[in-house]
């Protein structure tokens, strides 16, 4: 599949960018390069592979490169307090409690 200047130029705005022609050229080509490797692997047969399930193999797998056991990950969730606002608020360049501000960028 080919990208064209165009659908660059469409990303570019609706990024925000502003991208010189020799730019454009050069994002147009990687955009290019990564759905040709997209459709290279759209062409696997993935039709006998299970999904995943779980990203840590369970117990008795061994151990981590830290030396912690392989295990399972999850815990129980536990509800508890989460007092940072004030605090993060606090560090914020301009905020107007309880929110931050920030410039608007809606009618660009």
């Amino acid at each position: 599949m080919k990208i064209t200047r165009e659908e660059v130029l469409r990303v570019a705005q609706l990024a925000h960018l502003e991208l010189s022609p020799e730019e454009i050229e050069m994002y147009r080509g990687q955009l290019d390069e990564i759905l040709a490797y997209i459709g290279k692997l759209e062409q696997l047969d993935v039709s006998n592979i299970e999904p995943m399930t779980q990203l840590l193999p369970r117990s008795g797998a061994g151990t981590s490169s830290l030396g912690t056991p392989l295990d399972n990950a999850l815990r129980e969730d536990v509800v508890g307090p989460c007092d940072v606002a004030e605090a993060v608020l606090a560090q914020a360049p301009d905020a107007a409690r309880p929110f931050f501000r920030v410039p608007k960028v809606i009618d660009r």
